[in-house]
């Protein structure tokens, strides 16, 4: 099974507790962030990364932000924490649970207004705990929602890493593995390796080959060959954000594979919570699209594999359309075929 990828320890002036994912496979190492500027430094660094875990982070580093000030009434507490969540929101553009995170801890203290501040605090710590617990029982939805989808004896190729490490506990993409691996299915995975930071093979094919599950490893250009070989039986991702009409921004090198599953009529389907819609937007064109140093394209491991003062170009992310997209599975159902209105009606499902 999975292992915990954050936690917080201790009371309002504790710590958060993080796998520090830089470091895998070589070493498993936990960290503790004490205070805002390490929270953010991980997030930013990728010690802690994945939308729905970066969420969880951004729910956790509000209440580090928070727990040590002193302020003297409502107004000054506000003050504080907006300068807070400002200061997380600008770690990473993309992933939108970071905002959603931030978003619902400023609404949490915003419903309690009328209490003492202190109490506000502890209220926004518990508030944090309950957004993890949440997305325990999101990612195991999510996974019973879509493990049909996987016949037993199937093979599945993933890219970059949407399991346990990228959430509070199950996984997203990984949870349709995982879960129908419970129902006895066996199930093949072919890993893509990821470039530039290889989440692929130091995350997924990490979790997946602890988790005792059949996992293959292939560089990203070989995934094209690979379905034309008939070994693929279909393509499951995660997301980083979903426009209002499905199409989904993931870890750059996605969109590649959606149109090379779509040449070979291989079902493409991604799997992701509710909070990573952002249904503000008509379409991924208004998705923002990180973009990282030009040393994670021109070093490994702290080699350098370029020439020196060549350009680099380094989006974070791409944007898949909604037409290449099989089907989106979330907790609320699975939205076949995406269109803004199946979003809306799945996504606001149990919001209205």
């Amino acid at each position: 099974m999975p292992i915990a990828t954050i936690e917080w320890i201790g009371g309002i002036d504790g710590k958060i507790k993080i796998i520090d994912q830089t470091l895998l496979p070589d070493e498993l190492k936990y960290v503790f962030c004490n205070d805002l500027k390490e929270i953010y430094h991980a997030i930013k660094t990728l010690m802690v990364r994945g939308a729905p875990a970066i969420g969880i982070a951004a729910a956790m580093g509000t209440v580090l932000g928070i727990g040590k000030k002193k302020s003297k009434d409502f107004e000054e507490f506000m003050k504080d924490l907006k300068e807070t969540t400002s200061y997380l929101a600008s770690s990473r553009p993309t992933a939108v649970n970071l905002f959603w995170g931030l978003k619902r801890m400023e609404d949490t203290a915003l419903k309690n207004s009328h209490k003492p501040v202190e109490e506000i605090k502890n209220i926004l710590l518990d508030e944090a705990k309950i957004i993890l617990e949440e997305d325990k029982e999101i990612c195991r939805k999510i996974g019973e929602n879509g493990q049909s989808l996987i016949k037993k004896g199937d093979s599945v190729l993933t890219h970059c890493n949407a399991g346990g490490l990228a959430t509070g506990y199950f996984g997203t993409a990984l949870a349709l593995i995982f879960a129908a691996t419970e129902k006895g299915k066996t199930v093949h995975v072919y890993a893509d390796e990821t470039r530039p930071l290889l989440q692929g093979s130091r995350l997924t094919a990490w979790e997946l080959k602890n988790a005792g599950i059949d996992v293959t490893l292939i560089c990203d250009n070989m995934a094209a060959h690979t379905m034309r070989e008939k070994k693929v039986d279909c393509v499951i991702v995660g997301a980083d954000r979903i426009a209002a009409n499905g199409d989904a921004a993931n870890k750059i090198g996605t969109y590649g594979l959606s149109i090379a599953a779509k040449a070979h009529g291989i079902p493409f389907y991604v799997a992701a919570p509710a909070s990573t819609f952002d249904l503000s937007l008509a379409s991924g064109k208004e998705i923002p699209i990180e973009e990282r140093d030009p040393e994670e394209v021109t070093h490994i491991q702290g080699k350098r594999i370029a020439p020196e003062s060549i350009k680099v170009y380094n989006p974070a992310f791409d944007v898949t359309p909604a037409e290449n997209i099989k089907a989106i599975i979330t907790e609320n159902g699975i939205i076949n075929d995406p269109t803004t209105e199946k979003v809306r009606s799945v996504i606001l499902r149990f919001q209205e």
